[in-house]
């Protein structure tokens, strides 16, 4: 399995984050994908896919509830340097997205970073890992305009309707990041996702964030992917290896960088 969204290089682990990376290869994790958030999570992000080379890979982005009036620019700036280098470690463009549902009062700030950051992933040919909540309508009318000139990527933490799904898989090359909400019994997400080609998603786990049934409301890891895995799989009534198989193979389609190396 491939967790394509986790957040392992998070303070929540630092008294045990080699404990986390070794459950997650014995429960079958081949390698974990961290989008970046902020400024301050590069270094501790790049020093774990340092220790843990070809199993860690790092995305660069400012994610959009880091989104500061009085600064984004200037960390927008220092992160396109980064990319400027020809060797530089990054698989992609996230995590960047906008998020209306904590606070509209940076919502002008927010698209504009949103911006930025899809033309960097236009510009060095690198995915986009897109965060969207409370702002689905105005992330479709902003990628719109990009549509011609878009690479891949991933809508992350998906979890919208039936619409929702369409409207965002008419993006091509994108796929559903599928996370630990399936598990809920409050989701709709099975129904969706009856809509939903397999071929069209990756299997991730936001941790530390949305942990999957039965671990809802600890920590979540890397591992605990397992359980997504078993939902997809039953959704689609195929057996977990092929379902194993095929997110994988999406995600390698996405994340052409990690393959490369």
């Amino acid at each position: 399995m491939i967790d394509t969204h986790s957040h392992i290089y998070e303070p929540e682990f630092d008294t045990d984050r080699e404990d986390v990376i070794r459950r997650a290869r014995e429960a079958g994790v081949e390698q974990i994908l961290l989008p970046n958030i902020n400024a301050e999570s590069i270094v501790p992000m790049l020093n774990l896919c340092h220790q843990h080379p070809g199993y860690c890979y790092p995305m660069l982005g400012l994610h959009p509830t880091e989104v500061e009036p009085s600064n984004y620019k200037q960390t927008l700036s220092n992160m396109q340097e980064m990319l400027e280098k020809p060797n530089h470690p990054f698989i992609a463009i996230g995590e960047i997205g906008l998020d209306y549902y904590w606070d509209k009062s940076n919502e002008k700030e927010q698209e504009d970073a949103f911006c930025n950051q899809i033309e960097w992933a236009i510009k060095y040919q690198l995915p986009l890992v897109i965060h969207a909540r409370s702002a689905h309508r105005r992330i479709v009318d902003i990628m719109t305009a990009y549509r011609d000139n878009l690479p891949c990527g991933v809508f992350h933490c998906f979890g919208g309707t039936e619409e929702e799904a369409s409207e965002l898989l008419q993006f091509q090359g994108f796929m559903l990041g599928i996370g630990g909400v399936l598990t809920y019994k409050n989701s709709n997400l099975t129904k969706v996702l009856t809509t939903v080609p397999l071929e069209r998603i990756v299997l991730e786990t936001d941790a530390p964030y949305l942990s999957p049934v039965p671990y809802r409301g600890k920590r979540n890891e890397s591992a605990y992917i397992t359980e997504v895995l078993q939902k997809v799989a039953d959704i689609y009534n195929v057996s977990k290896q092929e379902t194993e198989s095929i997110t994988n193979n999406n995600a390698k389609r996405v994340f052409r960088r990690m393959t490369e190396r």
